[in-house]
C-alpha cells in the first residue's frame, strides 16, 4: 500500500480503506478527505477557526475542530462511498425540505453510526 506524499491538493486523493487511520494532524486529516465537499467544508472551517484563533489566541477551537475532522477524515478512510452517499442524501432531503414535504428520520444516533464505522469518540 502507497501513502500519499501530496500535503495539499485539491484534487481527489486515494486514501486506502484497509490502511491505517489518519494521523490527528491537518495535513493528514485533508489529505484523507476524499469526498469534495469535505475538503470545501475542511477548507472553510480552518480558515475560519483559524481568524477566531488569532482574535481569542485560545487554541482550544483549533483542537476541537482537528478532532472533528479527524472523525470525519476516519470516517471517510474507512467507507469512501459512505461519505459520498451522505452528501447525496443531504442533498435529497434538502430537495424535500424545498418543495415542502416531510423529512425522513433514520433509526440510529450519531454514537450508533460512528460505531458501525469503527470511529469511537
Amino acid at each position: 500500500m502507497g501513502r500519499i506524499e501530496c500535503l495539499y491538493s485539491a484534487q481527489p486523493q486515494e486514501f486506502t480503506p484497509e490502511g491505517p487511520l489518519p494521523e490527528k494532524n491537518l495535513r493528514a486529516i485533508r489529505r484523507a478527505l476524499v469526498v469534495p465537499q469535505d475538503r470545501d467544508g475542511f477548507d472553510a472551517g480552518l480558515d475560519v477557526v483559524l481568524a477566531e484563533v488569532r482574535a481569542s489566541l485560545d487554541l482550544g477551537r483549533l483542537s476541537e475542530f482537528i478532532h472533528t475532522w479527524w472523525l470525519i477524515a476516519c470516517d471517510s478512510a474507512k467507507d469512501q462511498q459512505g461519505r459520498r452517499d451522505v452528501y447525496e442524501r443531504a442533498a435529497r432531503v434538502q430537495e424535500l425540505a424545498d418543495a415542502g414535504q416531510s423529512i425522513p428520520r433514520g433509526d440510529k444516533t450519531w454514537r450508533q453510526l460512528l460505531a458501525e464505522r469503527g470511529v469511537e469518540r
